[in-house]
């Protein structure tokens, strides 16, 4: 096993100075002094945002009556897209976590011109603090599989939870994954008790696969029984997404599967309506079978839910978000 190399002193310093959303405040304090920390967390967290202190900016801003779609620039000249859904009290923010993505879902945009890279723990935290609206709910649920970019998720989760800056609460955080079942497990011992929703979208592995198709490794059966194994652990309703699928996953069948699954489980289902991306080949479900699949699975003993679409005419809904400034560019080289 080689050695560790150890970080000069003076390097970690420059890393804070140059890029220090990506630090929690005692990650700080333990190399710049509780005095100087103390006045870089106020600085960022407290104040209105310094541009010096910014690795992202603001490329272009869309909005509609209570949605808004932000475009942020990276550094290496990459975007990405975070939405912002206005509340009564404040809003959500939907948080993307890689540039691009490598899950491959056939109603999502995200991942349709494949993965770049992940986001930094900085890049991910800036996309809340450049929003200047009142947060009351982050989601990690937009561009990129979270769990895919695990280490640097949860060292953001930390850093917008810390005390010394935006000290968001962990019930107002979720993570929405498909559910690779090493990183769930790992999930599961972590000491958050955030809120989970898994990207379920089926109740067999066939249907899975033709849904999710770079997911086919992990056995529909492995995601199911470690989200609930989640529950337990940490006491938390886990929420299932189901993207209703007519011709696919409305079966009589899958209602049987689901509600064996989950019946007497903290658990609930959250039934989803296509939004319309470049796939063709999807027919998005009329209003009344959403209705009737709802009640149908009700009628087992589900609890059931079903999401209203925030941001459609402004491509800011679930599975729209897209790389098309990243495409753009990649067209003009």
């Amino acid at each position: 096993m080689p050695p560790k190399v150890k970080i000069p002193k003076e390097a970690i310093i420059a890393e804070i100075l140059n890029d220090p959303y990506g630090f929690t405040y005692k990650e700080m304090s333990e190399v710049i002094g509780e005095d100087k920390a103390r006045a870089l967390y106020t600085e960022l967290y407290k104040q209105p945002f310094h541009k010096e202190n910014l690795s992202i900016s603001t490329k272009k801003v869309y909005k509609s009556s209570d949605t808004e779609k932000y475009v942020y620039e990276l550094k290496d000249n990459r975007y990405i897209e975070t939405v912002f859904i206005k509340r009564r009290d404040g809003g959500t923010v939907c948080v993307s976590t890689q540039v691009g993505c490598s899950v491959g879902c056939i109603f999502c945009e995200s991942g349709r011109n494949g993965f770049v890279r992940n986001l930094t723990p900085s890049e991910i935290v800036q996309q809340v603090v450049l929003i200047r609206q009142k947060v009351n709910r982050i989601v990690f649920m937009g561009m990129g599989e979270p769990l895919f970019n695990y280490d640097n998720l949860i060292a953001a989760i930390h850093i917008l939870r810390d005390r010394n800056g935006l000290n968001f609460p962990t019930d107002g955080i979720t993570v929405s994954t498909v559910g690779p079942v090493n990183q769930l497990k790992k999930l599961r011992e972590e000491h958050l008790k955030i809120q989970l929703t898994i990207s379920l979208h089926a109740a067999t592995q066939a249907a899975r696969n033709c849904i999710i198709p770079h997911m086919h490794m992990y056995a529909i059966e492995d995601v199911v029984k470690q989200a609930l194994s989640y529950s337990q652990r940490h006491n938390r309703k886990v929420v299932f997404a189901y993207l209703l699928l007519p011709g696919i996953n409305d079966r009589s069948s899958d209602i049987r599967q689901l509600a064996k699954w989950f019946k007497g489980k903290n658990v609930m289902i959250n039934v989803l309506q296509y939004n319309p991306t470049s796939n063709s080949k999807i027919r998005a479900p009329q209003k009344q079978e959403m209705v009737a699949f709802k009640h149908q699975l009700e009628q087992t003993g589900l609890e059931v839910t079903m999401r209203v679409s925030h941001g459609r005419e402004i491509k800011a809904a679930c599975g729209q978000l897209a790389n098309t400034y990243n495409k753009a560019k990649k067209q003009q080289k």
